[in-house]
């Protein structure tokens, strides 16, 4: 598949090579949408609470007493049965208890297949660079979006180092329809909750061959850095620190002489 790649002012300059089999071969429906549903599950603020009856403010008086009146047992007037009472089967969630799980390779393979049906439905405009933006300018930048042609909402695609694209990041911010993502956080999620992808060719290139390609045991195994981090670039060894000398022991302390009566 071959992905135009647009300049600043909207012209084509070069060209794209995508491999659509190491995105998936064909768009799973099934696939991304159990993706879409354990990111939007784990969107939840997981704050729902509901007062049960010692919860509520109240008096815990006892309404009458217990027999020989004809009415129902009850005690104080905050059970669920009256009106201001407590929830008797009160709600007490917490964040933990909305998230889904879904192992790392399905993820993975998900967040690519998603981007394989951008490319399928060409929604995806790829630029050259993030330096044709001189300054940060809102017009600018929506002149921009006008020139590749983006006229509904848009994700936009930043790298890793925010100086390498900050004009655009203070350009974009006050835009509603655009939503900004650290290269790294691209994700189906987010991919479909927007109808274009503005992406740099060399985010692309590196989201494409970074972690997120290893889809097998590789994952787990021999784990990939950062995306934005060269792949010849290896970790210098620490040098490693000179030898203590032992310490002294301190001298034994010599036996006071025994005092000789007079």
């Amino acid at each position: 598949m071959q992905v135009p790649v647009y300049n600043m002012q909207g012209k084509e300059v070069a060209s794209l090579s995508i491999d659509e089999k190491t995105l998936g071969g064909q768009v799973n429906a099934d696939l991304i949408k159990q993706a879409y549903v354990k990111y939007h599950a784990a969107t939840r603020q997981g704050s729902s609470k509901t007062k049960n009856r010692r919860e509520t403010e109240g008096s815990t008086r006892k309404l009458y007493k217990q027999k020989g009146t004809g009415n129902a047992r009850h005690g104080d007037k905050k059970a669920n049965l009256f009106k201001g009472g407590g929830h008797g089967h009160s709600k007490k969630k917490v964040r933990e208890d909305f998230r889904l799980e879904m192992p790392k390779k399905m993820r993975r393979k998900a967040n690519r297949n998603a981007l394989l049906a951008k490319f399928v439905d060409t929604e995806v405009r790829v630029i050259e660079s993030w330096g044709g933006l001189k300054e940060p300018k809102t017009k600018a930048f929506e002149a921009f979006l006008e020139a590749i042609k983006v006229d509904r909402t848009a994700l936009v695609a930043l790298p890793m180092n925010a100086g390498d694209a900050k004009n655009a990041l203070l350009s974009a911010r006050n835009i509603d329809s655009v939503e900004l993502v650290r290269l790294d956080q691209l994700n189906a999620f987010n991919l479909l909750n927007n109808r274009y992808l503005v992406i740099a060719k060399g985010d692309l290139e590196a989201w494409l061959n970074g972690p997120s390609s290893q889809t097998g045991k590789s994952a787990k195994v021999n784990p990939m850095g950062r995306v934005d981090a060269p792949a010849a670039a290896a970790k210098a060894p620490k040098a490693e620190k000179p030898a203590k000398a032992p310490k002294a022991k301190p001298a034994a302390a010599k036996p006071a002489a025994a005092k000789t009566s007079k």
